[in-house]
């Protein structure tokens, strides 16, 4: 008999859907894709449309509904909260009691009465149960039910959930037992967050450009963060110091005490970003470290498994991953690509599968097999997670984008696979920009190669080109390599995998260039150091994403024809996005950014347009949002 369970999460941050049939995960997505709004925390009704559609189901098909965490745990945190601080944070109060009273607290019914309209059923039409689970397990259950292990010691890290902040695991076969927890306030997230606000910053969205600052900056504050604001224990708990914070009762994230600590009050935003930014960056990402890794090294002692499964939004930190992997306790490392909230409408529905449906861990497909080098190949893939790559979401046919193209009177060459691979190896190598748009989605914060913007790593002046004239955002913000898996550790201190983008490593020696010692802050810019300039970070890093022909065959064939071209098999990959949107979802959104921006090529499937042969009639159109059909 057939299971099958939506995941849902929403009403916070990076809104989301997910499903899975007895075990498999067939389609996974963020909302913010389809509404267009970056981080939208609505209903996902979008989403969960898309999920259905892939299921080829309806909502009163399904088996179950799971919520990702459980609102009256929350609920009850906030009250305890509020009156411990009482009557700080009074105002506070007053703002968030009408959104619990009218909504959060009675989330069952919103979410009946949300499912009810979207599939457009009267109040008589049953809908499948409705579960919840706690924020931190659905977390873990993203982390462990996808991984490769069959056992697993299991680390989350974020904010906050209902009470947790910090939990560890021991995931077994298709159960999770839970193994310690910090509780709220006391987070390791939402110390970093409060660094996040104070640089000037958004909290839930910044912290990756705080990680991305660091390398400018001197840790010259760490042992105050240490005397200050937090107390770290051998076995890795710590404690905050609630005196200098504001996040518990107020509106801020941190207080007067804090920004006496520090010399000033917070960096207002889009100001000029100066030297103490930096320092503070690349001081409280060293503290992370050092706490991560004694969490991890105490864990080791608790389980005897050699496996490591991550999720939380702490789990977004590459730095941190990377030290992880090299000097942490465990020899295997797996981290959930979408280890935000979004994952945790995943790790519901994985975890409905698994607890309360007991149902066994999928396995993949296993194809028919003939020969040995068949054989060989198919353990590989079989040693691999159940993620799919993270491509989850929509894809669009050749057939499809066309019609919008001739709708749009947008001209274009369509080309077949061997012709397309060869023009944009070429284009890539005189020194051009590329919007490249193929298959499904990823789901996740990371583009991953089917909604990305792609340039030759070794042209020193793409780093700058791509910043400004392209995403619009800071100069400062480092841009990721992706390189054939089979050749990575020809370029970096790395052996095995990183298919998510979530590890940072140390360039190879020798590809490393001499570099003008002494410089401080941004003027560490300007400098080639090494050569691959356009994705090696000022401290000789890059956080790396490796291509395979299992997940990706289409970015994996680029790849290798530009090797043949060049010699080289990395190229740039960010985002197909401009600052303060979220990656593009369908052709319209691609097509938009494509125009709007200094991008030069754009590679939709098989169709591939050049920016100098569009109209200034469909320019002007596209900066005027015209580009929408009917």
């Amino acid at each position: 008999m057939t299971t099958r369970i939506l995941g849902i999460s929403a009403f916070y941050h990076d809104s989301a859907a997910a499903i899975i049939i007895d075990g498999e995960i067939i389609a996974a997505a963020q909302e913010e894709r389809f509404s267009r709004k970056k981080h939208d925390p609505k209903f996902p009704a979008q989403a969960i449309s898309f999920c259905l559609k892939e299921a080829n189901c309806e909502i009163t098909d399904l088996d179950s509904i799971i919520f990702y965490d459980k609102p009256l745990l929350k609920f009850e945190r906030l009250l305890e909260t509020y009156l411990a601080h009482a009557p700080r944070g009074i105002r506070s109060f007053i703002r968030a009691m009408p959104i619990w009273l009218k909504e959060k607290l009675y989330l069952k019914s919103v979410l009946r009465r949300e499912l009810r309209l979207l599939a457009n059923l009267d109040k008589r039409t049953k809908l499948p149960q409705l579960l919840f689970s706690e924020h931190h397990l659905s977390h873990a259950g993203s982390a462990f039910f996808p991984s490769p292990y069959q056992d697993a010691a299991v680390l989350c890290l974020d904010g906050v959930g209902e009470w947790a902040t910090s939990s560890a695991w021991q995931g077994e076969n298709n159960k999770l037992t839970p193994l310690w927890e910090i509780q709220f306030p006391h987070s390791l997230g939402l110390l970093y967050s409060a660094f996040t606000y104070y640089a000037g910053f958004k909290v839930n969205s910044g912290e990756y450009k705080l990680m991305g600052l660091a390398p400018f900056g001197e840790p010259k504050y760490v042992n105050a963060i240490f005397e200050h604001l937090i107390d770290v224990k051998d076995d890795g708990s710590f404690v905050l110091d609630m005196s200098y914070f504001d996040f518990a009762v107020g509106s801020t994230m941190t207080n007067s005490k804090f920004h006496q600590l520090f010399g000033s009050a917070p960096r207002t935003g889009e100001s000029e970003i100066s030297q103490k930014e930096m320092d503070l960056a690349r001081s409280i990402q060293v503290v992370t470290e050092e706490i991560v890794l004694k969490i991890v090294k105490h864990l080791s002692t608790l389980t005897t498994s050699k496996n490591l499964c991550l999720a939380g939004g702490v789990a977004l930190n590459c730095v941190a991953n990377g030290r992880i992997l090299r000097e942490g306790a465990f020899d295997n490392l797996w981290i959930q690509p979408a280890a935000g909230d979004a994952g945790g409408a995943l790790g519901a529905a994985l975890v409905a599968w698994h607890h309360y449906y007991d149902g066994g861990r999928y396995e993949g497909k296993k194809p028919s097999l003939t020969t040995p080098e068949e054989i060989n190949e198919q353990e590989t893939v079989q040693n691999t997670d159940l993620m799919q790559g993270a491509y989850l979401g929509p894809s669009f046919t050749n057939d499809e984008i066309a019609e919008i193209l001739q709708i749009k009177k947008l001209p274009f060459s369509k080309l077949p696979n061997d012709d397309l691979y060869n023009q944009t190896a070429q284009l890539l190598d005189k020194g051009n920009v590329i919007g490249w748009f193929q298959g499904k989605m990823e789901f996740g914060p990371r583009a991953l190669g089917n909604r990305s913007i792609l340039g030759d790593a070794r042209n020193q002046k793409m780093q700058s080109v791509m910043n400004l004239k392209i995403k619009y955002r800071e100069s400062f913000r480092p841009f990721a390599p992706i390189v054939l898996a089979e050749d990575v550790s020809d370029y970096f201190k790395h052996k095995g995998t990183s298919p998510y983008m979530l590890i940072v490593a140390d360039i190879n020696d020798d590809l490393k260039l001499p570099v003008t010692q002494g410089l401080q802050g941004i003027d560490k810019l300007n400098q080639a150091r090494s050569t691959l300039p356009a994705i090696t970070h000022v401290d000789y890093t890059a956080r790396l994403q490796t291509v395979h022909h299992e997940t990706n065959p289409k970015l994996h064939q680029l790849l290798n024809t530009f090797k043949k071209r060049t010699n080289s098999s990395v190229l740039i990959n960010t985002s197909f996005n401009v600052r303060g949107e979220p990656p593009v979802c369908t052709p319209e959104d691609a097509i938009n950014c494509f125009l709007n921006t200094g991008m030069d090529y754009l590679v939709m499937e098989n169709m591939l347009l050049c920016k100098a042969e569009q109209s200034p009639a469909a320019l002007a159109a596209a900066k005027q949002n015209q580009f929408e059909l009917d």
